[in-house]
């Protein structure tokens, strides 16, 4: 495995993980920021918590939540059977056992289905398709649970505006990437 994307801390410390082609990978820098983040006020080390990574790609972002977090369950999506097919290899390697479920599905219509049940939700799309993403946070408003955060990555050139029923947490960019974490109260 000639990939550069290892699991930055836990029980995978130093980890590499296989990549779909194609993949732009949140960085290992910027992943440790953004787990820093998360230490610092969202959840404990101990608590239990569903995560849902919602365009997996190779399932970095959710695997790294398995890898902190002992008790932390976590959902992999993904529309591409390259990157489900990946996320599947990736959890095989580290034999993650009943923590995980990976499904391939479009974004927008696994909305319904595991957006009540999820505390933690990391939206990734594409920066050349960025209205899915748009679109992926509107659709789950309409679902999400009091309380439930989002981790929200884009390209930092675009646009922002929290949406209604979300107040920000957190706005930090590195390098092309702008990561917004953000909480639903309701609307």
């Amino acid at each position: 495995m000639d990939s550069k994307l290892q699991i930055i801390s836990g029980k995978f410390h130093g980890r590499k993980l296989y990549l779909p082609r194609g993949a732009r990978p949140t960085q290992n820098r910027a992943r440790e920021a953004l787990f820093n983040m998360i230490a610092s006020g969202l959840f404990t080390p101990n608590e239990s918590f569903t995560v849902w990574d919602v365009f997996a790609g190779s399932g970095a972002f959710g695997i790294e939540c398995l890898s902190r977090y002992p008790n932390a369950k976590v959902i992999f999506t993904d529309i591409s059977t390259e990157s489900i097919q990946t996320v599947r290899k990736n959890l095989a390697l580290l034999n993650v056992g009943n923590a995980a479920v990976s499904e391939q599905v479009d974004a927008l219509g696994a909305v319904k289905k595991y957006a009540p049940t999820s505390d933690l939700v990391f939206v990734d799309a594409p920066y050349d398709a960025a209205e899915v993403g748009f679109s992926f946070v509107r659709l789950l408003t309409k679902r999400a649970k009091i309380g439930t955060f989002l981790i929200w990555e884009q390209e930092k050139s675009n646009r922002f505006e929290a949406p209604k029923g979300w107040q920000l947490f957190r706005d930090k960019t590195y390098g092309r990437a702008r990561f917004l974490i953000l909480r639903y109260i309701g609307e």
